[in-house]
């Protein structure tokens, strides 16, 4: 495996990491984020595994020791299994998350106490400026949130859109057809009442650029792609919960 780095938007990176073996023959990518500035931030850490593999590609943008923050989508491995190996090399280092990632798992598994925050707080990186969001139950876990990066216009998406194999760093064709494509392969989504709705808000962001975590980035109009899959995951929610109905009934 190696590590591939692309610069998707002015001082975003995408650190990206194919693994074949995952959903074959397609196989599935895991991507982290490094936006740099003073106060330089990564948004994912990767797999524990991956760390190896993660730090060397850091190293070849910035001294990884001069890591000041730690953010992602929320506690699951991928997302933040290499969480404490990167506070280990970074002594200024802090995990940045909502409330309830904090409350409910960061507050014990991380070993330096987390920034908590609320939602829609801003992290000046100097340069680059980040707006943390709450998303809960969107795609999954409770404690979901994204990020948002100002000055470039940005969405750390965490698993919005995920899609499977190893497409292009940077893409304007359509993610959003993909990403329903995944999400029949994984079912991985918790299908909660709110999850239009949620995916639906954050395109009042209009983001020029979203990040995934698994698949390329998209540039172009983010607020359309984010209504199309909100809506259909409303619809998606809607079919379930009528078959669910149905069979009780009969």
């Amino acid at each position: 495996m190696e590590t591939k780095i692309s610069e998707i938007a002015a001082g975003i990176y995408r650190l990206s990491t194919y693994v074949s073996e995952i959903a074959p023959p397609a196989g599935f990518t895991f991507n982290s984020f490094l936006i740099t500035g003073n106060e330089p931030l990564l948004f994912h850490t990767g797999l524990r595994r991956m760390f190896p593999l993660n730090r060397t590609a850091v190293s070849r943008l910035i001294p990884p020791e001069k890591l000041r923050w730690i953010a992602f989508g929320h506690y699951e491995a991928d997302e933040c299994g290499a969480m404490n190996e990167w506070l280990a090399i970074a002594p200024q280092a802090q995990v940045a998350h909502g409330a309830t990632g904090c409350n409910v798992s960061l507050n014990d598994m991380a070993d330096r106490t987390p920034r908590v925050l609320a939602d829609r707080e801003t992290i000046d990186l100097g340069e680059k400026c980040v707006r943390y969001l709450d998303t809960p139950h969107t795609p999954h876990g409770w404690d979901a949130g994204v990020m948002y990066e100002e000055t470039t216009g940005t969405l750390l998406c965490g698993d919005l859109f995920t899609q499977l194999g190893d497409g292009p760093a940077l893409t304007d064709r359509d993610v959003v057809g993909p990403a329903i494509a995944g999400e029949d392969v994984f079912n991985y989504s918790a299908l909660s009442p709110r999850m239009g709705t949620t995916i639906r808000a954050l395109a009042d962001l209009a983001p020029r650029t979203l990040a995934l975590m698994h698949g390329p980035s998209f540039q172009g109009d983010g607020a359309a792609a984010l209504r199309a899959l909100g809506t259909y995951y409303e619809e998606r929610m809607r079919k379930q919960a009528s078959a669910v109905l149905e069979k009780e009934a009969a």
